[in-house]
């Protein structure tokens, strides 16, 4: 431990831990901590209290799925048992996990040790990294990636407060990665400084047992390598790999450095290329051709680092003597024999000699040789002898200089001596410094060695690794089956082909299946490095013959591979002609079928152009495998689109079909559906008695099947209750009595409303060009006067439907003739990429054109207001107003009195006449005689008569009475009750309305012929 003047702390020995104790205390209660704390273990507690693990916290996650005969187990397992043998009858327990803090292997000095630990902790599984365990030597060493020590009260749980650990990790020397952490727990009574040697060494010994696991080759170049690297003797310190550097580099610098190394090993040359890193530092990578004493030729890169570079590898012993087995393959003098691409680790580089020690040697790959009788823990007997040495002091091996107490000189000044009694200081410069020694980093560092063929095929495998995963993130985007066949080809060019043709069936564009995909096939894409290679184009249909590659491959659900496209014969003999023309620009082709969940949705074809490398069985895999991930996608955006069609004639099936004749108003109208889905936007046109007209648009909540259903479910019952001539409101009213009904009814809703809708309800009459409205949270209309003047109705808002119980008001407005009412729903104006009032003003901008007819205007406010990519569906209706000519309409008032009825039949009988309709005048004067008789005799107050000469003739009686007649059918002894059977036989539709004042009866006759 290190104060801030610099002293050192001696913690190891009797202290109790105490200060750490009194810091801990501090630090959990939200004080300030001394400089008496280590920075690796305050860092250790703040990640702790960040994660929020508590000091007593026993519960570890433990995993039943880690791998029992991993390399890292099998190489750990007999060094773990000599280990074992060398602590029995003491209070150690020896682990090791692997990189994710799992639990591998379990060793006790003690058998009885394991009682005394949690159930959880007895067996290997359980999971101690940091985010779990909080500060502890297994979690700390995978965080600080080197050998640590944690101490006493330095331990976050309250359970390890009496425990002492020494943890290293343990590194692939081939890959340079940390494949795992060694760990040595121990009372905190027996520390002892001579286990920083003995867990170094036995993770070396771990290393070398996982070296032995790789080819002779590989070990070869390594091998070769380290013995040939003499640049220590100037102070040039080597082996930083590229795991250590991921301490101080992104991932995606890592990545790069790896991607340019790899590159420089299969250019099998000398060469160097600058790599700029993203924080702004910059690496020069120098590839060393070498060969071994076996004959393997090979290259080294090494890395020269500008500007600050990262941090010093550990420091380790130069020489130490064999532990645990004889001398591995890697020996100092020992010429191994193997290769492939590698990244060595830190711990097994030479380092620069320390003042007054010998000049640096490539490392052995030994543990200190059970001879030597270090004691452990201080009274554990020698591993050869069996005898206790007498005296503090470790014996020395009798290699490398000592520091006068029998101590083997580690090297590095990290080593000198810090304890009574001439033991070897047990901190050492990762205890004292954190592993931030204050010597100078290294300036170079190995980061792969390796092969140049292996190298070639390293580059070509990562670049296929690389071009499967873009694909994964760029095909499939989207759920349409043209663009996804598009995304294939802008995927593999140039990347793995310079063309691609994509060839499907019409009924897979369609989002069926083709029940002939052989010869249905129609060219969909043609993507390639230029455009000026004669394939068929877009949109062409094209046939394959029996023997060409696109059919054979559809045939056999292979892919097939033509690397010579001059000696393929059944190619060339499809179209000569065109192939000869294509053959100038192709040499080489790969057909591949697209087939997903058994159905054959068509061919892709990859060709590479002269200049470029044949295609070879990896490219044909290659392909097989991007046309089988596209295959997928397609097939999703087919069966999509195949629901989508479903979906969208259901509910264009339940829109209108067709526009009633009429005279009040033109109409026009348009519905858009969403992108991704179809909604359950409507509208309608109905006709109303005295030719009027009713004007619906409305929308269903949500998309999909269920949607449209309820929507045309609601559009019925709209219909039906404005056909009963009810008023805006009423109609509102009894549509949100509807939808609540709807939701009681839908076994999905649970008694939860699921259900919602808008909706917007006018009636125009044309013969007081009066409209009355209503609406149920819809958007209000807007309205164009004759003058061009575009303004939007403040109508009552009115509660959408569905939730029940609140009223609906109606506001009346004046419509002079040609003005254009125009209704839609929300998707029109509602777009995620800009705010509503913009869309209102292009709304105004679009429709302050009064010129224009209402198909005109659709056009025009499609064009200029709608969404790009509608992520709702929108409906739009478009009604330009006309007024009935009141040369066309007749009206007579008079009271209550039969007396009455013939002068209004005569008088009825001239207009009629002026009107040119005396064909009509008999059925319109008893029509109107029974009218004003049933008034007369069951209504009350003053009676109006109106004749409208329309499209047909209309007569109308209005009375301020609110009883409705009812038709009866009378027996042949009644002496009355036939006057409205009389009528209905005589019109062609009759009916009551009411109004504010009363009710009007009315009766609609035809004119044809008059």
């Amino acid at each position: 431990m290190v104060r801030s003047d610099g002293e050192a702390m001696r913690t190891w020995r009797a202290t109790g831990g105490t200060a750490s104790a009194r810091s801990r205390e501090r630090f959990l209660q939200g004080e300030p901590v001394d400089s008496g704390v280590r920075k690796s273990i305050l860092d250790s507690w703040q990640r702790s209290r960040f994660l929020g693990l508590s000091p007593d916290q026993a519960d570890l996650p433990f995993r039943e799925d880690f791998d029992r005969d991993g390399r890292l187990v099998r190489a750990s397992g007999p060094v773990l048992d000599r280990l074992q043998s060398m602590f029995a009858g003491s209070a150690m327990n020896i682990s090791v996990a692997d990189a994710s803090g799992t639990v591998l292997l379990r060793r006790f000095g003690e058998a009885d040790l394991a009682r005394s630990l949690p159930a959880i902790q007895r067996v290997p599984g359980f999971v101690f990294a940091e985010r779990f365990a909080a500060t502890n030597g297994i979690g700390l060493a995978l965080a600080e990636r080197q050998l640590i020590r944690v101490h006493g009260a330095e331990h976050f749980a309250e359970r390890s407060q009496g425990s002492a650990c020494r943890a290293i990790p343990v590194r692939d020397p081939l890959s340079g990665r940390i494949e795992g952490v060694l760990c040595l727990g121990y009372p905190r009574s027996a520390e002892d400084p001579a286990l920083v040697t003995v867990i170094r060494k036995a993770a070396q010994a771990i290393e070398r047992r996982l070296l032995e696991q790789s080819s002779a080759r590989e070990r070869a170049l390594l091998g070769t390598y380290l013995s040939t690297c003499g640049d220590a003797a100037a102070g040039v310190q080597q082996g930083v790999g590229v795991d250590e550097l991921a301490r101080e580099l992104r991932p995606r610098d890592q990545a790069l450095l790896m991607e340019k190394a790899t590159e420089l090993i299969s250019g099998g040359q000398r060469a160097a290329v600058d790599v700029s890193l993203s924080d702004g530092r910059s690496v020069t990578l120098v590839s060393r051709p070498m060969t071994s004493a076996s004959g393997v030729e090979g290259i080294a890169i090494e890395a020269l680092f500008r500007g600050p570079p990262p941090r010093q590898a550990l420091p380790v012993p130069l020489r130490v003597d064999g532990l645990l087995g004889p001398p591995g393959p890697l020996g100092p003098h020992a010429e191994p024999a193997g290769s492939t691409v590698v990244a060595p680790s830190a711990s097994y580089a030479p380092v620069a000699p320390a003042a007054g020690h010998h000049s640096a040697t490539p490392l052995p790959r030994r543990l200190p040789d059970a001879a030597s009788g270090t004691p452990l823990l201080g009274h554990l007997p020698d591993a050869a002898s069996g005898q206790v040495p007498t005296g503090g002091q470790v014996p020395t091996s009798g290699h490398g200089p000592t520091d006068g107490q029998g101590v083997v000189a580690a090297g590095t000044a990290a080593d000198a001596t810090d304890s009574p009694g001439g033991v070897m200081a047990a901190a050492t410069a990762a205890d004292a410094t954190d592993g931030h020694p204050e010597s100078q980093p290294p300036a170079r560092g190995l980061v792969l060695v390796g092969e140049p063929h292996v190298g070639t095929y390293a580059l070509a495998a990562r670049r296929r690794l690389e071009l499967l995963s873009e694909a994964s993130a760029r095909i499939g985007t989207t759920l349409d089956v043209r663009r996804t066949a598009q995304e294939l080809a802008e995927t593999v060019v140039p990347a793995l082909a310079d063309f691609v043709t994509i060839d499907l069936p019409d009924a897979v564009l369609r989002g069926e299946e083709s029940p002939d995909p052989g010869g249905d096939l129609r060219r969909t894409v043609v993507h390639g490095i230029r455009d000026d290679v004669p394939f068929r184009p877009v949109g062409k249909r094209v046939e394959f013959g029996p023997t060409t590659p696109q059919l054979r491959c559809l045939t056999s659900g292979q892919a097939v591979l033509e690397p010579d496209l001059k000696a393929a014969a059944g190619w060339l003999t499809q179209d000569p002609e065109h192939t000869e023309q294509l053959l100038t620009h192709v040499h080489s082709l790969i057909a591949v079928p697209l087939v997903a969940r058994g159905v054959v949705l068509g061919v892709a074809a990859f060709y590479c152009s002269h200049g470029s490398t044949p295609f070879g069985d990896d490219d044909r895999a290659l392909a097989h495998e991007l046309a089988t991930r596209a295959a997928l996608s397609m097939d999703n955006a087919r069966r999509y689109t195949r629901e989508r069609n479903m979906v969208l004639a259901l509910q264009r099936s339940l829109l209108p079909q067709g526009l009633p004749d009429q005279e009040a108003v033109e109409v026009a109208h348009r519905y858009l559906p969403a992108e991704s889905d179809v909604g359950g936007d409507w509208y309608d046109v109905i006709p109303l008695s005295g030719t009027r007209i009713g004007l619906f648009v409305g929308d269903v909540v949500g998309h999909g099947m269920h949607s449209a259903a309820t929507m045309g479910r609601l559009r019925t019952a709209a219909r039906s209750f404005a056909e009963l001539d009810f008023p805006p409101d009423e109609v509102l009213t009894h549509l949100d009595n509807v939808v609540g009904r709807l939701d009681r009814e839908d076994p999905a809703a649970d008694g939860v409303g699921i259900i919602g809708a808008t909706c917007l309800y006018a009636i125009y009459d044309p013969t007081s060009q009066q409209c009355v409205l209503a609406r149920a949270g819809h958007p209000p209309p807007a309205l164009v006067r004759p003058d061009g003047t575009v303004s939007f109705p403040d109508l009552p808002a009115g509660p959408p439907l569905g939730l029940g119980g609140l009223p609906f008001e109606t506001a009346e407005i004046h419509l002079p003739e040609n003005s254009q009412l125009v209704l839609y729903t929300d998707g029109l104006i509602e777009d995620r990429n800009r705010d509503i009032d913009e869309s209102l003003d292009r709304l105004r901008k679009a429709l302050a054109h009064p010129e224009r007819t209402p198909e005109e205007t659709c056009e025009a406010v499609l064009d200029l207001v709608a969404p790009a990519h509608p992520a709702d569906d929108l409906a739009l209706l478009v009604a330009r107003t006309h007024a009935l000519d009141l040369h066309r309409i007749a009206h007579w008032d008079l009271p209550a009195d039969p007396a009455l009825v013939s002068d209004v039949r005569a008088a009825a009988v001239r207009q009629l006449a002026d009107w040119g309709l005396d064909e009509a005048a008999f059925v319109a004067e008893l029509l109107l005689s029974e009218l004003i008789t049933n008034a007369i005799r069951h209504g009350s107050g003053p009676i109006r008569v109106r004749l409208l000469h329309g499209p047909s003739l209309i007569c109308e009686v209005y009375d301020t009475s609110s009883t409705a007649p009812h038709l009866r059918r009378a027996a042949t002894t009644d002496e009355g009750g036939r006057g409205l059977f009389l009528v209905a036989q005589l019109a062609q539709s009759w009916g009551t309305r009411y109004t504010p004042e009363g009710k009007v009866i009315w009766a609609e006759c035809g004119i044809d012929g008059a």
